[in-house]
């Protein structure tokens, strides 16, 4: 990409005439007049060579709390053939067995990441699919990539099974020990099944054994009756789990009845659990039926989560597989599709917070901040407001990274080409 301005190479830069969030500032503006410094990679107090801004918007560097980097750039040689939820597991199940080879998985996870980075992400938690034996091929794979990207990308990632293939002592338990030896998060796709809670308890149990924060995948469906969200609020209360619990999706607390809904809600507030939305996923696959025009969108009841101090962020989820035809990892791209999709504008003044400090605190990664002393991460845009930071795609942004504008080019889909073939 390029720039839409090219910073001086200077020992030490004021970026004046900036704007940036508000509540970044620790001002009531929905975006607020900034001179930034820089020195050395920090942010800094004082004066360098001044660059003249001429109001265009700063953000910190962007979190994206939930992607999917094993699967990604799969769709040119495993399409989902009808565009539904089953039609993705199925096509990626397909995929998987046939193709996922660490180099395969390797190539393709380091071509999202340089993506990501190019964007102007600086954190990103990626889910693997773990049923064995794909979890002793992808978790290698993560560990090389984690170290290989440290200085650039903090890499996170959490495992992914079905929640009836959870158990106290079997397969799962060797999961959960790989987890941990990796440093990861210990995840699973819940649903109802008629044990959930038990299984659930063992999760928990297996998490506080090995020391791991929680992530799951809950009720992406707009089944009314998928309330799986609820048991894990309850049993993360019943155990004294005392790590961090994620959920992500939440699609049918949209389809069920709203005192049913909010009292969930009132539970997962309770429970402390955050939640991320991933409304570009979710519109993809939700209501999807051949020759009818979608009338549900499964988009999660952000407002009413916000209202209740629930910590809620935004992400990104699939890119170019059976889930998710489209995305490249641009959190600009999330932000401005879920400010359309989830009608974020006419509402609080700090929804920025969802996809930079939100999924930070989630992922227990420092808060991003402008202030002295802060590391130089941060992302500018030529737009001056937010309807011209929406209007367009924001393609020739300022990347910063430790106090330098970074020269990364979006990689060319031409270098996946020989993994592509048609299995």
């Amino acid at each position: 990409m390029t720039a839409f301005l090219t910073l001086p190479a200077a020992h030490r830069l004021t970026l004046a005439n900036l704007k940036a969030p508000g509540w970044l500032l620790g001002k009531p503006e929905s975006l607020a007049p900034l001179d930034l410094s820089i020195e050395d990679g920090i942010i800094t107090q004082g004066s360098g060579q001044v660059v003249d801004m001429k109001g265009a918007i700063a953000f910190p560097a962007f979190a994206d709390m939930h992607t999917h980097l094993d699967k990604g750039h799969i769709w040119p040689r495993s399409p989902n053939p009808d565009g539904t939820f089953m039609g993705a597991l199925q096509t990626v199940a397909g995929d998987r067995a046939a193709r996922w080879r660490a180099e395969d998985v390797r190539a393709r996870a380091d071509f999202a990441l340089r993506c990501a980075f190019a964007h102007g992400t600086a954190a990103i938690r990626t889910h693997l699919d773990s049923i064995p034996p794909q979890d002793d091929i992808s978790w290698p794979v993560f560990r090389e990539l984690r170290e290989d990207w440290a200085d650039r990308i903090a890499l996170q990632a959490a495992c992914l099974v079905a929640v009836d293939n959870v158990d106290a002592d079997g397969a799962f338990a060797k999961t959960a020990a790989t987890v941990a030896a990796s440093g990861g998060v210990l995840g699973c796709v819940t649903y109802p099944v008629p044990d959930l809670r038990e299984r659930l308890r063992a999760f928990f149990a297996l998490a506080e054994r090995h020391g791991l924060h929680a992530d799951f995948h809950v009720d992406e469906t707009l089944d009314p009756a998928s309330a799986t969200l609820r048991v894990i609020a309850e049993t993360a209360k019943e155990t004294g789990f005392a790590g961090r619990i994620a959920v992500g999706h939440c699609c049918s607390l949209s389809a069920q009845p709203e005192a049913e809904a909010l009292a969930t809600l009132d539970l997962v507030a309770k429970a402390g659990i955050d939640v991320v939305s991933l409304p570009l996923c979710n519109l993809y696959l939700q209501d999807r039926h051949a020759g009818r025009t979608p009338r549900m969108r499964g988009v999660t009841l952000v407002h009413e989560m916000k209202a209740r101090g629930i910590n809620v962020s935004f992400a990104s989820d699939n890119t170019r597989d059976p889930f998710y035809a489209y995305g490249d990892l641009d959190m600009i791209e999330v932000m401005r599709e879920a400010t359309r999709i989830a009608h974020l504008d006419h509402s609080d003044p700090d929804w920025s917070r969802a996809f930079t400090a939100n999924p930070a605190k989630a992922m227990g990664l420092p808060a991003p901040s402008f202030t002295p002393g802060a590391p130089a991460d941060l992302v500018i845009v030529r737009a001056r407001s937010w309807t011209e930071l929406f209007a367009r795609p924001q393609s020739d942004r300022i990347v910063i990274r430790a106090g330098r504008a970074v020269d990364a080019p979006l990689p060319d889909y031409a270098e996946l080409d020989h993994l592509m073939e048609a299995s």
